[in-house]
């Protein structure tokens, strides 16, 4: 029975979340302190729970949206630019052959942003455009991933992710600033994506040895956090111009 309850465990673990030398030293020979193999477990521990996390963090987002019928307070570029970044990562580190749980939210958040930007779009009265962009990104992408476009490019894309990410999220801080309120961005997602992305910094190092991924983790960890204090700072702000169509 010990046996069999051993043997299942190893099926679970191995190579999921350790590697089976690692699970030799820690439930074979109970070395339970042996840092090397301790920091993969909790490295991937962490990551698939960020990938797995990643499946709901902008649903709150989308579902504000749904339901107040507007996208006011939203920088549509911001979004597009955070697109790019992610589209970035995924491509990078498919490119790479780095492990799914070193990356995988990258995919998830991908389709949810893509969502969300066309729902910007649509409330306002640019569906159309809407429609052609989600065409234009769905071939942009295949071209991304398929063999015509050289390694320096993709590499290149993930270098750009710094930027992007910076200027992203200042233009949606900006927005927040002249709004004066952070209109339908929730909070939830933000503070989401905040604890996510710090994260992140140390699974990327752990899991990939990668300092572009890296870098780029920590220059999103601090534009994140500016936005969940900008969301903390006008947590009791009004929308004027909504409160007006509404009288």
């Amino acid at each position: 029975m010990a046996a069999e309850a051993d043997g299942l465990l190893k099926l679970v673990l191995v190579p999921i979340l350790l590697p089976e030398k690692c699970y030799d030293q820690i439930f074979v020979q109970w070395d339970l302190l042996h840092v090397p193999c301790l920091k993969i477990l909790l490295s991937k521990g962490l990551g698939l729970g960020i990938v797995a996390g990643s499946l709901l963090v902008k649903l709150p987002q989308v579902f504000k949206l749904l339901r107040a019928k507007s996208s006011e307070g939203l920088s549509y570029q911001s979004i597009v630019l955070e697109l790019v970044a992610l589209t970035g990562t995924m491509v990078y580190s498919i490119t790479r052959n780095f492990p799914f749980s070193s990356w995988g939210e990258a995919l998830f958040l991908m389709l949810q942003t893509i969502t969300i930007a066309f729902l910007v779009l649509h409330y306002r009265g640019q569906t159309m455009k809407g429609v052609a962009f989600l065409v234009c990104y769905a071939l942009g992408l295949l071209v991304l991933l398929s063999p015509l476009t050289p390694v320096a490019v993709v590499t290149l894309l993930q270098a750009f992710n710094v930027p992007a990410v910076v200027v992203g999220r200042l233009l949606q801080a900006a927005t927040n600033y002249r709004n004066g309120h952070t209109g339908q961005l929730s909070a939830i997602t933000v503070f989401l994506l905040f604890g996510g992305s710090l994260a992140r910094i140390f699974t990327s190092i752990q899991e990939t040895g990668d300092l572009l991924m890296a870098g780029t983790f920590i220059v999103s960890s601090l534009c994140n956090g500016l936005i969940a204090a900008q969301l903390l700072y006008y947590w009791n702000a009004k929308a004027p111009h909504r409160k007006k169509k509404e009288q």
